[in-house]
């Protein structure tokens, strides 16, 4: 059933290695003249870099293999996160990039701290590394694992190192403009490859008629009933915007792209095409796990689409391509993970705390916060087995305890100019730690937590529902407390400043087009 990948396909994989070290090399040191140059790429990219940077940032080899695993086992259901960011995407592009790029940030963190204080700063900024290394870099990491280990017969701590340093080599040397400029690349490879894999698959099983009929009928239902335990329809209405707006709006990860744009209409234009982009998820990374399940019955739902790449299904030389594809994810992933926490450590705990500090200076702390990432990422490679579940589920889950406390500050706090400093500081904190005990109680077994009496009903709530619940907890807090603590003269007026800023943006904008 497995066969070994032939020569003509080890090449087009080499091939694809030198093609992305050129490119990342070329945007490198010359080029980097300050640390908006490093961190920003200039604040220079194009409409079409920052829509094919914001897709394949978000589509990582946890995409890949994760959602077809997902399809698999649960069908077209899991689609419904994808299509829901088609929408949040153009929220984000017409309501609130403005606002970041008006605000001339270099973080997301750091627009908190402009609209509160350095505390929701410091927080924001801390509680995104940590997740970056739980959510983004070890589950892409531990995806692509499966791939090495089963398609290519690589040791996955060898090989999983190779991919870190040749990803950290360009990422270190030439900052965000590097990365950007070879995701351009990687976006176009990454939906080539899944477009041939979806084809020869369905040829495989006979077309899409013929695949419909051997899969169960609830592998093409949407909506499941409320007490399905991964993707219930109240969770999904309720619990998944929640995360949505989190992931797009509100993470560095993401934004940062946005914050590299040549101007609005640049950073709006580019968030229309990675909307464009996300429509077509359902169709190149879950059918696969729909064609998996007709073709190789009975394996785990994380192996489905490294059994397609490993079976006979794909021609030789096309097998390579589609390979390159998935390590293109893996790579567009991890240098974007690798660089926004670099600008997170150099400009929201370095830079604060240093007055005066030169730009030189800030590039190389940059530069050193990202061969420290790289290090760390290696050290983490080996606990990578203790992640048991769906790959694409453990991540959806993980985030929901992490998103709602930030959506809830992030949205009110946008558009309701009382809520004060002090409040976003415990909403924060308060829905942390709510997150944090969430987490504990989910590394249980299910025979200790039904022995837990309440704590064991607060662990068996689905993670969507809970992160509404979550999100509606925090939001109470944030509203008391800016309504019971009056906020300070310095709080109003950075208050006040911020809606000045939003509102005038908006005015701006709205004149243009009665001009045009």
């Amino acid at each position: 059933m497995i066969e070994s990948i032939s020569l003509v396909d080890n090449i087009v994989i080499i091939f694809y290695f030198g093609i992305v070290l050129l490119i990342g090399i070329y945007h490198q040191r010359s080029k980097v003249k300050n640390s908006e140059d490093y961190f920003l790429a200039g604040r220079n990219m194009g409409w079409i870099a920052v829509g094919t940077s914001l897709f394949a940032t978000n589509i990582s080899s946890e995409h890949l293999i994760g959602l077809s695993g997902a399809g698999y086992s649960r069908g077209l259901s899991v689609g419904q996160f994808e299509w829901l960011a088609v929408f949040i995407l153009v929220l984000l592009g017409y309501v609130f990039a403005p606002i970041f790029i008006r605000s001339k940030v270099f973080t997301v963190p750091e627009f908190f701290g402009q609209r509160f204080d350095q505390r929701s700063r410091t927080y924001l900024a801390a509680i995104s590394i940590i997740a970056y290394f739980f959510t983004k870099i070890a589950v892409t990491l531990l995806a692509a694992s499966y791939l090495l280990k089963l398609v290519l017969g690589w040791d996955m701590f060898a090989s999983t190192v190779m991919i870190v340093l040749l990803t950290g080599l360009y990422t270190i040397i030439g900052g965000l403009r590097s990365v950007i400029k070879t995701q351009i690349f990687q976006t176009v490879l990454l939906i080539f490859g899944a477009a041939l894999l979806v084809y020869y698959g369905i040829s495989k099983v006979g077309g899409f008629a013929a695949l419909s009929q051997k899969l169960p009928s609830d592998y093409f239902t949407l909506f499941k009933p409320t007490d399905d335990p991964d993707f219930p329809w109240t969770g999904i209405i309720f619990g998944a915007p929640i995360l949505a707006i989190w992931y797009w709006c509100t993470d560095q990860y993401i934004v940062q792209r946005i914050l590299s744009a040549k101007g609005i209409e640049h950073a709006r234009k580019g968030t229309l095409l990675a909307a464009i982009l996300k429509i077509f998820p359902i169709f190149l990374f879950i059918l696969p796990g729909m064609i998996a399940v007709v073709l190789y019955p009975g394996i785990s739902g994380n192996e489905a689409y490294t059994y397609l790449l490993a079976g006979n299904i794909l021609p030789i030389g096309v097998k390579g391509i589609v390979i390159s594809g998935l390590i293109a994810a893996l790579m567009s992933s991890l240098s974007s993970a690798f660089n926004s926490s670099a600008t997170l450590i150099a400009n929201d705990f370095y830079k604060p705390r240093k007055k005066n500090v030169k730009d030189d200076e800030l590039v190389l702390i940059g530069r050193l916060a990202t061969t420290l990432i790289v290090i760390l990422t290696i050290c983490l490679i080996p606990l990578l087995k203790m992640i048991s579940r769906d790959i694409y589920l453990y991540l959806q889950i993980l985030q929901a305890y992490i998103s709602p406390p930030i959506a809830s500050v992030f949205l009110i706090g946008i558009f309701w100019s009382k809520v004060t400093s002090t409040a976003a500081i415990y909403s924060l904190i308060t829905g942390g730690l709510f997150g944090f005990i969430k987490i504990l109680l989910s590394l249980l077994d299910q025979s200790i937590i039904e022995s837990l009496g309440i704590l064991g009903l607060y662990a068996s709530i689905n993670y969507l529902h809970f992160a509404f619940v979550l999100f509606v907890i925090t939001s109470v807090v944030l509203v008391i407390v800016s309504l019971t603590k009056k906020q300070t003269a310095q709080e109003k007026i950075q208050a006040f400043n911020f809606i000045f800023h939003k509102e005038d943006l908006s005015i701006n904008w709205m004149q243009s087009k009665i001009k045009n």
